[in-house]
């Protein structure tokens, strides 16, 4: 085998040759799950890039009724993970279950052959085929009867975090035609600075691998105060288009105080809506989904889910 070139170990090696391997996220799993509340399949949602997304829909949902509509964009730092995965799959199913939502779960293209924008230019992508069921006559049956395009939601992780922050953002400045944006969960957002904040480490050895991945995901970025990366210095984050934010930390993520920056930033910028923070104590980086039977796990899943519900009739 050729030699490596660049090591991102645990997500990703590169290789002299041009070979990538992917170190976690690779297993795909099929939309059937006889054990599972919830029904799901594929569906392509750009035919010019075959790109698809999974569809949830809970198993008891009578003909004609309408549910808050969640559109989950999954993590791993713009490299690695799938919609398809057994993480993701298993996810959105207990999810779904639990909120009584229908769930859209995008996959996207992912860098270092597609960099940055791809992963946001396809999720916008996605959220327009979403959108073109407004009027219950897009292609897909289950989004025309059952969404309801009024208490729309938007929910990420790690990096899929960013992209729903992103696609908030764009939401405010293009608008989805009929489509209500009622909030947006940013569970521990892959955001970064130049600067170290908070209890970041300050070493720039130790800041290098947030950086070097950032830079294989996007290697036109200015550098880790762009936009994309460092909402906290974007004089539009106001821009938000949404009524609520729910951003969830963990104590032992690298990534905890971007986390909290974010809720104080949106507080303190004239943004309109209602923002809360929950933080898991003793927890790491997406440990609700590395062990998602456990204590604070489950009471993140109630969390989200009734943030997910506080609206409903």
């Amino acid at each position: 085998m050729s030699e490596v070139s660049q090591d991102f170990s645990p997500f990703v090696r590169l290789y002299k040759d041009g070979h990538i391997e992917r170190l976690m996220g690779v297993d795909i799993v099929p939309p059937v799950d006889p054990n599972s509340n919830v029904m799901s399949r594929d569906v392509v949602y750009s035919p010019a890039l075959d790109l698809s997304c999974r569809l949830y829909l809970p198993k008891n949902t009578n003909p004609n009724q309408k549910l808050p509509l969640l559109v989950y964009f999954h993590g791993g730092a713009f490299v690695i993970e799938t919609a398809f995965s057994s993480t993701y799959h298993n996810y959105l199913n207990t999810l779904v279950a639990e909120a009584k939502v229908i769930g859209v779960s995008v996959d996207y293209r992912r860098a270092p052959e597609h960099p940055l924008p791809a992963a946001y230019d396809d999720s916008w992508t996605a959220l327009k085929w979403v959108a073109s069921h407004v009027n219950g006559e897009g292609p897909e049956e289950w989004l025309n009867s059952h969404a309801d395009f009024s208490k729309v939601f938007f929910y990420g992780d790690s990096a899929g975090a960013n992209i729903s922050h992103q696609m908030g953002t764009r939401h405010g400045q293009e608008k989805l035609v009929g489509v209500k944006v009622a909030g947006i969960v940013l569970a521990h957002p892959y955001f970064w600075g130049k600067d170290p904040i908070g209890n970041e480490p300050r070493e720039s050895s130790q800041r290098a691998v947030a950086e070097g991945l950032w830079r294989l995901a996007c290697p036109t970025s200015s550098g880790c105060d762009d936009l994309l990366i460092n909402p906290l210095v974007d004089p539009n984050l106001a821009r938000l288009e949404c009524s609520k934010v729910l951003v969830a930390v963990a104590e032992k993520d690298l990534l905890r105080d971007r986390g909290w920056h974010y809720y104080e930033k949106l507080r303190e910028n004239g943004w309109s809506g209602e923002v809360e923070i929950m933080e898991a104590k003793g927890e790491n980086h997406v440990f609700h989904l590395q062990s998602p039977t456990g204590e604070n796990a489950r009471l993140m899943l109630e969390k989200i889910s009734s943030f997910l519900n506080q609206d409903r009739a």
